[in-house]
């Protein structure tokens, strides 16, 4: 619809009419005229809703390292500031009139629906509205603006051409709305009519910087002509290059290269556009970077270099892109960590087959952490097969530091995976021979705490130290008995593994009476190191079993004890524990001297052999008969 100077003349029959009546009829004309009948005479000026307002615009951001925060929130302009877009719903107009009042204003009503008529009369009245912001500093020209009605933006500029450069309450103008919502005919138009392509929002971000998100080259190419900077730097250091490298705007960024975009330009991470391609994989921006000179081992403030954002977030084609390239494998972060340790670590099998091999062994120690480590704490079973097939070392230890960061100061895998539960991969890393024995606690102390039998006879197996002690804990007896302490079964496969269960008897006390127990002295609850406590005066076996949590099974306990150990003297306490039930008073006879003959002689032999040997007791060419008695089988005796 043409506008001339001639058509913004003052209605009269309007003249006496307030701004809100004004609007009220603008919106009233808009909606009675959408739904004329389809053969109706009378013409209509609005047009359909641009489609993009049914498709609300998102960023997927990657999830960054610790030691760099994510980049804030950039999108501002994506949607109206005061009301939600709403689509063109069929229906009666009186429906879609009280639907549209209550979520829109009768401004943006007639503006989304494109009603040149409604707005002329507007204009015509000279309407105060058409030029006072609302809360967040928006005029009717940002709204046509934003929702790509260039009829509306031609109205708006020619009725009020000083309004081109109006800045919202956040410093957005049309000219910024319309580039970040691609509408490039508004975009045209205002750039035509006065428009600066460089004035930027609080945030630093020019109309170019927000048009790099989209695929819409037609847009980037009239800003440049236009004179829009093309190395503009936001708050956050990024320029428009970044951004179009961030969303895969491949022609964007040749059309940015050729107007002089500064490849090696850092945002205040440290952060390169070309960084900023293999961090999310847009492998042909990758390509086209690196043929103009990108550093391909830039790395960010914290270390992280491409290679290891594009091992962390699985682009498999943009790793083999960057190794095809020789990007540095072997290049760390700030905290040690390399690209395999990350990769292994979101758990990206096919890009830990490709960096093993080409991975130094020498700077996987030197980090303080195996990749094992991290395969354990995931639970994937498949990438420790492939680690432990391909030579990693399966009793490497964290580092201090590392060790440190745990209340249990755990270092190997194999902590890892019995803290988990996983019974396959804890034996995948005993077959390999993991040594069970070296963390602070005990892994085997872990099984037995958590009642985990079949955990705790594999590690058995293959040699954990069934005597083992707690050391932030200290006890007189091995610590496992003080955990299985309430499970009969743990505890005599502890036994019948060579748990030393003599020290449970050996009381400075004797028959004398006992101190008070202190309330702290209760079997551990958590297993934790903690320096700044005192050491610990020794736990009595006799004050364990006299708790009153385990009294009730005190008996029992006792009775299964007595089988292992050979002349000892029950002192007060356990005598007091054993009398308080009727049904108890045999076991005391078993701690009577002389004990069997046959006892002793199992004793002795189970003695001979060793702990570590108990479990070949299988092999020995004895009868089988003898066997069973000397690895326990109560169900059988040699008589």
């Amino acid at each position: 619809m043409a506008v001339s100077e001639e058509n913004l003349d003052d209605y009269s029959v309007y003249s006496e009419l307030s701004d809100e009546e004004l609007l009220e009829i603008a919106i009233e004309r808009s909606l009675s005229d959408r739904h004329l009948p389809p053969d109706s005479d009378q013409s209509t000026s609005s047009s359909a809703p641009p489609t993009q307002l049914n498709q609300p615009l998102t960023l997927t951001l990657t999830q960054p390292t610790r030691q760099r925060p994510p980049d804030p929130p950039r999108h501002q302009y994506h949607s109206p500031p005061s009301q939600p877009e709403l689509p063109y719903v069929p229906g009666p107009p009186h429906f879609l009139y009280k639907t549209l009042k209550r979520e829109l204003s009768p401004l943006q009503s007639l503006i989304i629906n494109g009603d040149t008529e409604a707005l002329m009369d507007l204009v015509r009245q000279r309407s105060s509205s058409l030029t006072e912001p609302n809360k967040e500093g928006w005029i009717a020209l940002h709204e046509a603006a934003y929702y790509g009605q260039l009829q509306c933006v031609s109205i708006l500029v020619r009725a009020h051409p000083n309004s081109v450069n109006r800045c919202s309450s956040k410093n957005q103008t049309a000219l910024l709305l319309a580039a970040g919502r691609g509408n490039v005919s508004c975009v045209d138009f205002l750039l035509k009519h006065g428009a600066d392509p460089n004035i930027a929002t609080k945030d630093r971000e020019t109309p170019l910087f927000i048009a790099c998100e989209h695929t819409n080259k037609a847009t980037v190419d009239l800003l440049l002509r236009s004179g829009a900077q093309v190395n503009h730097s936001c708050s956050q250091g990024g320029s428009a290059l970044h951004e179009a490298c961030r969303h895969g705007q491949l022609e964007v960024c040749r059309v940015l290269l050729e107007a002089g975009a500064n490849l090696h330009t850092r945002n205040i991470y440290g952060i390169q556009p070309f960084f900023i391609a293999a961090q999310h994989g847009h492998v042909d921006i990758i390509h086209l970077l690196a043929k103009r000179g990108a550093d391909i081992n830039g790395q960010a403030l914290d270390g992280a270099s491409p290679l290891f954002e594009a091992c962390k977030n699985g682009h498999v084609s943009a790793v083999e892109v960057l190794l095809s390239l020789k990007a540095d494998v072997n290049r760390s972060m700030k905290s040690g960590l390399l690209p395999l340790h990350v990769a292994v670590q979101n758990i990206h099998t096919r890009i830990v087959l490709m960096l093993i091999p080409v991975t130094s062994s020498v700077r996987v120690r030197n980090s303080g952490i195996s990749p094992l480590h991290l395969a354990a704490q995931k639970n994937r079973d498949d990438i420790i097969e492939l680690l432990i097939k391909s030579g990693f070392d399966v009793n490497a230890k964290l580092s201090e530091v590392r060790s440190s960061m745990y209340e249990d100061r755990r270092s190997t895998a194999l902590y890892f995976s019995v803290y988990n539960g996983n019974l396959k991969a804890t034996e995948m890393l005993l077959e390999a021979g993991a040594n069970p024995n070296l963390d602070v606690f005990n892994p085997l102390l872990i099984a037995v705490r958590l009642g985990w039998m079949d955990m705790a006879a594999l590690l058995l197996k293959y040699g954990a130290n069934v005597n083992a002690q707690i050391s932030t804990q200290p006890s007189s007896f091995p610590s496992a008995i003080l955990l299985s302490i309430e499970c009969l079964p743990m505890l005599k496969l502890l036994l019948d593994n060579g748990c030393d269960a003599q020290p449970c008897f050996d009381c400075p006390y004797g028959q004398k009476p006992h101190p008070a127990i202190m309330p702290s002295r209760r079997p551990i609850e958590e297993m934790q190191v903690n320096e700044d406590e005192p050491p610990q005066r020794s736990i009595l076996f006799c004050e364990a079993i006299y708790c009153s949590t385990f009294c009730y099974v005190a008996g029992p306990i006792l009775s299964m004890m007595l089988d292992y150990v050979s002349q000892v003297h029950l002192c007060s306490r356990l005598l007091e524990v054993l009398e308080s039930r009727s049904d108890w008073a045999s076991i005391k006879l078993k701690a009577l001297h002389p004990q069997p003959l046959m006892q002793l002689c199992r004793l002795k032999i189970r003695r001979l052999v060793g702990v570590q040997r108990l479990k070949l007791l299988h092999n020995l060419p004895l009868p089988v008969r003898l066997i069973r008695f000397l690895v326990y089988n109560v169900h059988c005796s040699l008589t």
